[in-house]
């Protein structure tokens, strides 16, 4: 199937040093948003909680997800629980944390409250979930406990732990868990458990840990296809080949800071999709100019690429779109994460198709002109 006339040659790089301009001009405000505002981090990259709750009959992913967006907690993950019916993990960005003004409240009205008796140690959970107290001597857990609420904490239960010698105390707080069960119990009464089965605190260290890795998880990737590219073709080719992998992935991360998206570990793997088809893309116009070297070999650089891409145009074109069709239905009928997701491919997608064209060849061509043809 063609869309252009066989044999049809078009100028593409008569127009590289506009799109050129577009391109690097593109790429550096995307960069440059990467560090203003800067990229808004989901629960896998900033932290926040991890809820694990068993429903008691049939709730589906949909109408949990709208039921705890209805308590005013933005773009849940519902995640389900393999193999375990009504089960589910949901992640929220909000934590418990105290602030510094309150846990200082605290520690004053227990040591006022304590009287004769020290306060050797007070720890609070990073999670804002509990708080540990260490004393001189034994002390009465109901006294701790209104001892804490007197001073703002929500707390659940106080209880003794470790050695009786040691003088621990444990005391529960109401945690965002608590406060989301409770909501569920509310909006779903004949459905939603009275506990939570598990709930996890992620902090921004295991968040950094997490961005870290991300990225030398897309570094690794554009090392190993430059590598490929200059094996598979020239050595010429492999940076003409990056550099449009780094065009297409900059300014689907640029267009996620404009709109505010949230970048989370899905949102990686969108992009290594679209470093893996920009680079496909690229070859495929690779492949017919390494072709097209054999046949017309008098002819220039130039117009190999010229006559490559008007080749393997119509190919390009319906391929992209045969990929936009078959992801838009995720798009509008998919949650607000895989919407997200398709978003970024449906970026990625079409600066990719563009890239191939007027980004790869005429830096390859540049590159030839300036470094190869003079050695």
């Amino acid at each position: 199937m063609h869309i252009f006339k066989p044999g049809r040659t078009f100028n593409f790089l008569r127009y590289r040093k506009l799109f050129g301009v577009i391109s690097t001009l593109l790429v550096a405000g995307s960069l440059a948003l990467l560090f203003v505002p800067g990229p808004n981090y989901g629960i896998d990259f900033k932290g926040g909680t991890e809820i694990e709750l068993a429903f008691k009959t049939d709730t589906g992913p949909g109408a949990l997800r709208s039921s705890i967006m209805g308590l005013g907690y933005e773009r849940p993950q519902v995640v389900s629980v393999e193999g375990k019916l009504n089960q589910y993990i949901i992640r929220i960005q909000e934590v418990s944390s105290l602030p510094k003004e309150q846990i200082e409240q605290i520690e004053a009205k227990l040591t006022s409250a304590l009287g004769a008796t020290q306060l050797e140690e007070m720890k609070v959970s990073p999670g804002g979930d509990k708080i540990s107290l260490r004393l001189s001597d034994t002390a009465d857990p109901t006294a701790l406990e209104a001892a804490l609420k007197q001073a703002g904490a929500q707390v659940k239960k106080v209880t003794a732990f470790g050695r009786a010698d040691d003088h621990r105390y444990e005391a529960r707080l109401v945690g965002v868990a608590d406060e989301v069960v409770r909501g569920l119990q509310q909006a779903m009464p004949d459905r939603a458990p009275e506990l939570p089965l598990r709930v996890e605190w992620v902090g921004p260290k295991a968040g950094a840990q997490l961005r870290d890795a991300a990225l030398k998880a897309l570094l690794y990737a554009v090392a190993f296809i430059m590598v490929y590219v200059a094996f598979r073709f020239d050595l010429r080719f492999a940076p003409g080949g990056v550099v449009a992998m780094v065009h297409d992935a900059m300014i689907t991360c640029g267009l996620f800071v404009v709109l505010q998206k949230e970048v989370n570990l899905a949102t990686v793997a969108a992009l290594l999709t679209v470093i893996g088809y920009s680079i496909n893309d690229t070859i495929v116009v690779y492949d017919r100019i390494r072709e097209n070297m054999h046949r017309m070999r008098d002819a220039s650089l130039y117009n190999l690429i010229n006559i490559s891409t008007s080749q393997t145009l119509s190919r390009t074109i319906i391929t992209s779109i045969t990929t936009l069709l078959s992801i838009s239905a995720f798009f509008i009928w998919g949650t607000p994460v895989i919407r997200d997701i398709v978003f970024a491919l449906f970026v990625g997608f079409v600066v990719g198709t563009y890239s191939s064209i007027y980004v790869a060849a005429p830096f390859t061509e540049w590159m030839d002109r300036r470094f190869f043809q003079r050695a």
